[in-house]
């Protein structure tokens, strides 16, 4: 289940080095500077949930830093996710800065300069996942880093109190669960930030920020119903099929490669969910609307690197824990 670091289990003499490698090497180098190595405590425990990386940090003072020069040494992008559960910490990143008392949170992206700093001892919630299963463009998330998400009002009332429970609950989840539960806090993730992005700078309701975000939401919702094309979706949100193809034109991406993308996804789900077992490949992928599954077979193994049947049975081979994109991206 979890895993447990600590450095009362260290010589005094080593514990600064010890610390610094192990964070280091569970997360993504970073330079660390402590503010008084030779009385330093630190503590971790973590834990692979799906394809998220769950840890409860306690440390005393310090400020951890991921520089260029570190992040050229790198070849995953993750995104990373800080909630203080006791005192207090500072999260800096494309010139924001974003403190966070208990509660808080904040996201901040592993492939771009950033400084998490502690002014005293703190206990912190870090949650670490590969970027691309945050169903939110790079540019998107680019406005929401280091900016403070109060876990007191708004989606965040009811992030903070789940990531919370996560937290004290991290060994009472069994592995048919494990999956599953953290797709779901990812797509509580993306509605949290979602709702920040159109807070932002206040767009009028016609702006192509906030027609982007009602016409996700409406896709997501009919990703199982066959007739979904760019037609309905332009319908449903009234404008044209001509301006719809436009708004994902500025995304870098087309409609029909993100209804694609999305069902994939929930198809990768499905297979890997124990309540699904039962249910053939090509059951699953019809459910959201691939009929040929020859042609989904070659779609997903494009996606995720192996056949939608392999990567079912290796996640079953190996007692539930999937070999996702956490090991391979």
């Amino acid at each position: 289940m979890s895993s447990l670091l600590r450095t009362a289990d260290l010589p005094a003499r080593e514990r600064a080095d010890f610390w610094c490698s192990a964070i280091s090497e569970a997360f993504v180098p970073l330079d660390m500077t402590l503010a008084n190595g030779e009385t330093f405590r630190g503590q971790m425990r973590s834990r692979s949930l799906g394809v998220m990386l769950v840890s409860d940090v306690a440390a005393d003072a310090h400020k951890a830093e991921r520089t260029r020069r570190l992040i050229a040494r790198s070849e995953t992008d993750y995104y990373k996710l800080s909630m203080p559960l006791q005192g207090y910490c500072l999260v800096m990143q494309d010139g924001r800065e974003a403190p966070l008392t208990p509660g808080d949170l904040a996201v901040y992206d592993t492939s771009r300069p950033y400084t998490v700093a502690f002014d005293n001892t703190c206990r912190m919630l870090v949650l670490m996942f590969p970027q691309r299963f945050l169903r939110l463009r790079p540019h998107e998330m680019h406005e929401v880093t280091a900016n403070r998400v109060s876990g007191r009002q708004g989606v965040g009332a009811l992030v903070s109190p789940l990531l919370m429970n996560l937290v004290t609950k991290m060994d009472e989840i069994g592995e048919n669960q494990s999956l599953q539960l953290a797709d779901n806090i990812l797509d509580l993730l993306a509605t949290l930030f979602s709702e920040r992005l159109g807070k932002q700078g206040t767009p009028p309701p016609s702006s192509p920020q906030t027609l982007l975000l009602r016409i996700r939401a409406f896709i997501e919702a009919h990703l199982d119903d066959g007739n979904l094309t760019p037609d309905t979706v332009a319908a449903a949100v009234h404008i044209s099929t001509g301006y719809l193809h436009k708004l994902f034109r500025m995304e870098g991406t087309t409609v029909s490669r993100f209804i694609r993308e999305r069902r994939l996804e929930h198809c990768r789900r499905d297979l890997v969910d124990p309540d699904q077992w039962t249910l053939s490949v090509s059951t699953v992928a019809a459910h959201w609307g691939f009929v040929d599954a020859a042609h989904f077979s070659r779609l997903f193994k494009a996606t995720y690197g192996v056949s939608p049947r392999e990567y079912r049975l290796t996640r079953d081979a190996q007692g539930g824990m999937a070999v996702s994109a956490w090991e391979t991206a």
